[in-house]
């Protein structure tokens, strides 16, 4: 395909402005569906944690929700493959009717799995099986949605029309996050994380059955009709698009300078920002809530107006302009975040920092995935899981060989302990009874606890409503989403107007999965996993920063401009 523009009367002016919208119901029906479908989850996966993992201490627990969570994204480059393979073979229309049903009924099963109390291990692989089967399906989903718009799209207005399929994210993230806190508000907190956190995975079939039948009604887009009337449908789709130096260029450009940035931006500024508030800032979860859907809410039109300026100045300067804006904000945004949500959090850190002095011996990695005997049993590794599960900062210390840890706050030093000897349901009772804050009415324990030690210094059990500074608070979470919609908005053009007509759908959907899958998808548990390790609540806001800054240099040399192409040539 020539890097040259094309400027010409391009297919979509036949198409009726009602077709039309239908045409992007269709296509964006099944984008608010994905998208429903992955905020729900994400929204509870602290409340999913003890139902499917309850066998692990909650630092394990909630480390493998994300990664349960991530685990649909990992998939998802095979079913792009898949779904692409058929798509540019018998067609757009056919490929995401399928995806769009294996998708909707792997989630609602989410909402009938057993739990771990019920039957075990068996709880986790069959929570596993159903995101498997949602990342397999969705592989195809996107792509077709963005193709089957453009190739409808009148020439100039492709930004302006994919645009819906980049809104409609918003229109499921806020669906996810009202259901979960109208849900939660009507039936109390406690009902919720006992079963309630089923029902929005459930409600889900209605919006399923709603998607299924708007897209029965459609016909094939006008760029394939034409591709098969010639005779012209790729037989070799995969040879093509992966082979060919010509097309493996242009699947690496889409990769390196657009599919990257986006995965972690996106994911960043939505998912990893809200599990910060939860997790690291101790927000209640209806505040949390609350911030997530004002910002969903702001992104809707935001989408819309990047992706209809592209349509006049191009596509590569607006995305650019989200890369370099999120890659400033990285570091000061998640520190102004934490002085704006928990200022007794943030002075907390400045005047008591936190050391762990240990035997190195006696330590482990602090990412411990397997769940196995180990546990973290040895006093170092209780001493900082702990830290790390309550949000707080820690520094390292070599202390003598065969001592027990200790944990210096400020002035004070208290002792971890050992659970080598503990079993499962002993150890997990003496971490909870470790971390515990003795009540002002209640008599001083006979052991010193972390808790109380942390309280006694100035570390918040949680965020004081009150105190939040709920304007900079948005604003900062404001900030991200510019920077995520300025990326995400022209995105569907761009992708589609990058890749010649007969490998469209196989060449666009893999570098596309790749990004959002493997660079998104496993953002917030990558990012958390290094903050646990390293003992620092910003040190894994590193991978998201150099992922960006090598799509910015990948960008600025490599991506063509697209938007005068004729993506019928």
């Amino acid at each position: 395909m020539s890097e040259a523009a094309a400027a010409a009367p391009q297919g979509g002016g036949d198409v009726t402005p009602a077709k039309m919208r239908m045409v992007v119901a269709a296509s964006t029906a099944g984008t608010v569906f994905e998208w429903y479908d992955f905020f729900v989850y994400g929204a509870l996966a602290s409340i999913m944690a003890p139902h499917f993992f309850a066998n692990l201490p909650d630092q394990q627990a909630f480390v493998f929700t994300l990664l349960t969570f991530a685990v649909g994204f990992i998939v998802r480059p095979l079913g792009a493959l898949v779904f692409g393979k058929i798509g540019d073979s018998t067609g757009r229309k056919g490929a995401f009717l399928i995806t769009i049903t294996l998708m909707g009924l792997a989630t609602f099963a989410i909402g009938l799995l057993p739990t771990y109390a019920d039957i075990g291990v068996w709880a986790p692989i069959l929570l596993v099986a159903c995101r498997v089967l949602q990342g397999f399906a969705l592989g195809g989903e996107y792509g077709g949605a963005a193709i089957y718009v453009a190739e409808h799209a009148a020439a100039g207005k492709r930004g302006r029309s994919t645009g819906w399929i980049q809104t409609s994210a918003s229109i499921g993230l806020i669906g996810a996050l009202a259901v979960v806190l109208a849900i939660r508000s009507g039936m109390g907190e406690d009902a919720f994380r006992a079963w309630g956190w089923r029902i929005p995975f459930l409600i889900s079939i209605g919006l399923l059955a709603v998607s299924v039948w708007i897209r029965l009604q459609l016909e094939e887009s006008p760029a394939f009709q034409k591709l098969k009337a010639e005779g012209q449908t790729s037989k070799r789709a995969y040879a093509e698009s992966f082979f060919e130096w010509r097309n493996l260029k242009i699947v690496l450009i889409a990769l390196f300078a657009i599919m990257m940035a986006q995965g972690v931006v996106w994911y960043t500024a939505h998912f990893y920002a809200q599990f910060y508030l939860e997790r690291i800032l101790k927000f209640d979860s209806p505040t949390v809530n609350q911030f997530m859907i004002a910002i969903v809410v702001l992104s809707a039109p935001l989408y819309m107006f990047f992706a209809w300026i592209s349509d006049r100045v191009g596509r590569k300067p607006i995305m650019l302009f989200g890369m370099i804006l999120m890659l400033v904000l990285y570091f000061p945004g998640f520190q102004m975040l934490t002085r704006a949500g928990n200022p007794e959090l943030a002075d907390a850190l400045e005047t008591a920092p936190v050391t762990v002095i240990a035997d190195p011996a006696d330590c482990s990695f602090q990412l411990d995935l397997t769940g196995g005997a180990q546990q973290f049993r040895s006093s170092c590794d209780i001493a900082k899981s702990a830290l790390a599960g309550a949000g707080i900062n820690y520094q390292s210390e070599d202390g003598p060989a065969g001592s027990i840890a200790r944990i210096r706050i400020g002035a004070r030093e208290i002792q971890s302990f050992s659970g080598a000897e503990m079993d499962r349901v002993e150890l997990n009772a003496a971490r909870a009874a470790f971390l515990a804050r003795t009540p002002a009415d209640a008599p001083a324990p006979e052991r010193p606890t972390l808790g109380d030690a942390l309280a006694a210094a100035g570390y918040p059990a949680h965020a004081d409503n009150a105190k939040i500074n709920h304007i900079l608070v948005f604003t900062i979470l404001a900030g991200f989403i510019v920077a995520a919609t300025a990326l995400y908005g022209p995105q569907a053009a761009a992708l589609v107007e990058l890749f010649p007509t007969r490998i469209r759908y196989t060449a666009l959907s893999l570098p596309y999965h790749i990004g959002t899958g493997w660079f998104g998808g496993l953002l917030p548990a990558t990012v958390f996993a290094i903050n646990t390790a390293t003992g620092n609540i910003y040190s894994g806001l590193w991978f998201p920063a150099i992922v960006t800054g090598i799509a910015i240099v990948c960008c600025v040399l490599f991506l063509p401009e697209t938007k005068d192409r004729d993506i019928h040539a």
